[in-house]
């Protein structure tokens, strides 16, 4: 009997153990797909709220879009003044902001232009000799007709050639140029046929430059007034650097202007400076006038020729050239 106990009991505690080891997995196995679910809802629920914040700051961002389109339709299409009072209205500082970059960039590139560009440069021709360019008449002196009127063309001793129409040989640069304006001492380069148009952009972008300057300098002056009730001797010892962009940028804005005025009347006459200061059709029709339309038309919009001289040609040198002259002789 007593064995028969035994073995029951023994019995008995195997069937726990193997009990107890059934019922531990699932727990484990429980615990564990609860911690996969608690992790991808953090993951979701971060997820969720980073895309909530990029919409919320799509929907500031769009919400300050509006407000600016319709300060801009109130203010220029329907004309009407805004009361809003702005944050640089009360920002507690002294910063005047000028936003002129851009037009100095412009300035500055028309600059490079006009200076860097061959003003038109017509080839010398230094192996002619005096009877090589002489007429059948024995005479250095030519006449072409243009459009019905009668030119002389004038032999350049320099150069060795008979100068084109409207061409002169400059001083300062010792060479003939082709449609000669002016010699611009400020830029240092002839203004002629290939760089007259940048030579017009430069003085224009400069003449907007300095008014923009004159303007907010006026007003920057206008604001001190009122703020501290100045005169002209407070002006002076409070802010004198104010003053003299004020003088500098209006005689800037009154010479440019000026400039600009004359170079749109020869324009539309199609005259060049030189050709006016000469008063070359002072007594006779100007052959190259076309009208107005067409004469900006030629000065503005037609294609620039290329340039007449190699600068980066190779040359031979002058004691070459004089003994294979003396060889030849």
């Amino acid at each position: 009997m007593e064995a028969q106990l035994e073995s029951r009991e023994s019995d008995t505690e195997i069937m726990e153990q193997i009990t107890l080891s059934d019922m531990s997995e699932p727990e484990f196995a429980g615990s564990k797909l609860q911690d996969d679910t608690e992790n991808e809802s953090r993951v979701y629920n971060k997820i969720a709220g980073n895309f909530g914040n990029v919409l919320v700051s799509l929907r500031e961002n769009l919400f300050v879009i509006k407000r600016v389109v319709q300060d801009l339709w109130f203010q220029y299409v329907r004309g009407e003044n805004s009361d809003r009072i702005r944050a640089y209205h009360v920002w507690p500082g002294n910063n005047v902001q000028f936003r002129t970059s851009i037009i100095v960039i412009q300035v500055l590139v028309n600059l490079i232009l006009v200076s860097a560009n061959d003003p038109g440069i017509i080839p010398r021709n230094d192996q002619a000799s005096v009877e090589e360019v002489s007429t059948s008449d024995g005479t250095r002196r030519k006449k072409i007709t243009v459009n019905g009127v009668e030119l002389k063309l004038k032999y350049c001793r320099i150069c060795k050639i008979f100068r084109p129409p409207r061409s002169c040989h400059c001083a300062v640069c010792d060479n003939c140029v082709e449609k000669f304006d002016h010699h611009c001492p400020w830029i240092g380069q002839c203004i002629a046929l290939r760089n007259y148009r940048f030579y017009l952009a430069f003085v224009i972008s400069a003449l907007i430059f300095f008014m923009y300057i004159f303007a907010f300098s006026v007003l920057r002056i206008h604001q001190r007034i009122e703020k501290d009730n100045i005169g002209f001797i407070g002006l002076l010892k409070n802010c004198p650097e104010t003053l003299a962009l004020v003088s500098f940028s209006f005689a800037a804005t009154c010479f440019l202007g000026g400039l600009a005025v004359f170079h749109a009347y020869l324009i539309a006459m199609n005259q060049t400076a030189y050709e006016n200061f000469r008063r070359r059709y002072a007594d006779s029709k100007n052959p190259y006038d076309k009208g107005i339309i067409s004469n900006y038309k030629e000065v503005l919009f037609v294609p620039l020729p290329p340039s007449r001289v190699d600068f980066r040609a190779e040359v031979m040198p002058i004691w070459q050239i004089k003994s294979t002259r003396d060889v030849m002789c």
